[in-house]
């Protein structure tokens, strides 16, 4: 992590991609474990995180939420989905279908990030010159 006001979007866009890189952690896990009785799939919260830290600062600029965002605050969470929930007759409610796309659906979101990353460095780069 970088410490300069200068770099406030970069952190926040390098806690979001480390985010989205344990999130497709989490689902490769899912599917690993999609046949193992009583498992219970797991997610990442990061989103919830952000919105929160950034919802404590209303009626500023975005540019001052960013500034003001802690990021200690900012760790992803790894959480059991539906923990009492289950569809299937062996107690496990991990579906295929729907993870291979919400693993697809983060990869995209991850490469998202990193392209927002360098486009921020882009930007800090076209500034210093």
């Amino acid at each position: 992590m970088i410490s300069s006001n200068l770099y406030n979007y970069v952190n926040i866009l390098d806690k979001a991609a480390d985010a989205s890189w344990l999130r497709q952690e989490a689902i490769s896990n899912n599917i690993a474990n999609q046949d193992t009785p009583t498992y219970k799939r797991q997610d990442v919260n990061f989103e919830g995180v952000l919105e929160q830290e950034l919802g404590k600062s209303k009626y500023k600029t975005l540019d001052e939420k960013v500034r003001d965002v802690h990021m200690s605050h900012l760790n992803a969470q790894v959480y059991t989905d539906s923990a009492q929930y289950s569809y299937r007759i062996d107690d496990n409610n991990v579906d295929p279908e729907q993870e291979y796309v919400q693993l697809a659906s983060s990869q995209i979101k991850y490469n998202a990030l990193i392209d927002s990353m360098n486009e921020e460095f882009s930007r800090i780069k076209s500034v210093i010159k």
